[in-house]
């Protein structure tokens, strides 16, 4: 183990100065959730489009999702959640030393929804940070912002997944609007005591199939045009079984190569907080991770992929059932676009 040296980190704010504390671990010390009041079922949705409640149910788990009023933006989301996060690790806006949102939907491309979210909760002028890694922005994310505690760049770092995913849905495409809804969940991460929080991370990236889902205008290569707009090329495009058929290997892989960094194995597992894609991907990492179905724990017939929200979301209500309980194993783990994936091993607990 390193030895602890003592940091001083000057603040952004005027005259501050916080002492810090290199070479410590993080944990989770508050969990926050919001879900945007609309449902919407599988059965209102087979009013518009050709498909039926019985199809989406079998094919992907989802019965119903979230979309967020016309009035709410990705920011707005994230503001709920972590407010409740706040409130939960018990520590005011004006403690944080970082910020950083995982999002694929930002309210504009800038500035941040973190730089957003910093002037409507009122914290300090600290570090803002937006992770764009699709639907692994909250592991990524949750990276970041051990790396900023153990580092002693910081003490207190909210993460948010957030997502108002209904924006960027074609609901004429009966591929694709069958899968996503809006949801935003956030945790603050403060210094573990030894031997809980976080044990290891393993992000991971493949750029080669780049077309399998992706949202190909609005950026510099394609600026935003009539063109674009009558093509429908700023609605998410996907090809589901190629995208299902590199999910099901990467999910297990990662999960297996954080437990390995962490020197565990499947049966040290208490329990795994998925990617809520579709419940045939869980089913199958279930089965080549090797640990049983029982321990994973799911909601993705309540909101269907909330992308970076995903995660967050899971972890908040699995937490608030009772499956997650101080000292604790498990595991964190993600697929997104890009193709990127992340995973993370936490013993449960241990906030300082």
């Amino acid at each position: 183990m390193r030895p602890r040296r003592t940091a001083v980190l000057v603040d952004s704010a005027p005259r501050r100065v916080v002492p810090r504390t290199i070479g410590v671990g993080s944990t989770i010390a508050g969990l926050g959730c919001y879900l945007p009041e609309r449902v919407l079922t599988n059965v209102e949705l087979a009013k518009t489009v050709d498909t039926t409640d019985e199809w989406i149910q079998r094919r992907t788990g989802v019965r119903e999702r979230r979309i967020a009023a016309a009035s709410e933006a990705t920011s707005d989301l994230a503001y709920k959640a972590a407010r409740e996060s706040l409130r939960a690790a018990g520590v005011a806006a004006t403690d944080l030393d970082f910020i950083v949102v995982g999002t694929t939907t930002p309210d504009m491309v800038f500035p941040s929804v973190a730089c957003l979210l910093q002037k409507r909760l009122g914290a300090r002028p600290v570090g803002c940070l937006d992770v764009s890694a699709a639907c692994s922005s909250f592991v990524y994310g949750l990276s970041v912002a051990h790396g900023a505690i153990a580092s002693g760049q910081a003490e207190t770092v909210l993460v948010v997944g957030a997502e108002t995913l209904s924006r960027i849905t074609n609901w004429r495409d009966r591929t694709t609007c069958i899968l996503f809804g809006d949801c935003a969940g956030a945790a603050v991460l403060r210094p573990a005591r030894p031997g809980h929080g976080f044990l290891s991370f393993c992000l991971g990236g493949d750029g080669s199939a780049e077309e399998a889902m992706c949202l190909t205008a609005g950026g510099s290569r394609r600026p935003a045009s009539f063109e674009t707009v009558e093509r429908g090329e700023h609605y998410i495009s996907m090809k589901g079984p190629d995208v299902y058929q590199y999910a099901v290997r990467a999910i297990p892989a990662a999960a297996a190569e954080a437990l390995r960094r962490a020197e565990l194995g499947p049966a040290d597992v208490d329990f795994v907080i998925p990617h809520q894609a579709n419940i045939r991907i869980i089913q199958s990492s279930a089965r080549r991770l090797r640990v049983p179905l029982s321990k994973f724990f799911i909601n993705v017939q309540r909101y269907g992929n909330t992308s970076a929200a995903s995660v967050p979301v899971a972890l908040y209500e699995a937490v608030q059932a009772g499956r997650i309980e101080e000292g604790r194993v498990g595991v964190l783990v993600t697929f997104g676009a890009g193709y990127t994936w992340g995973a993370c091993a936490i013993r449960w607990g241990g906030a300082c």
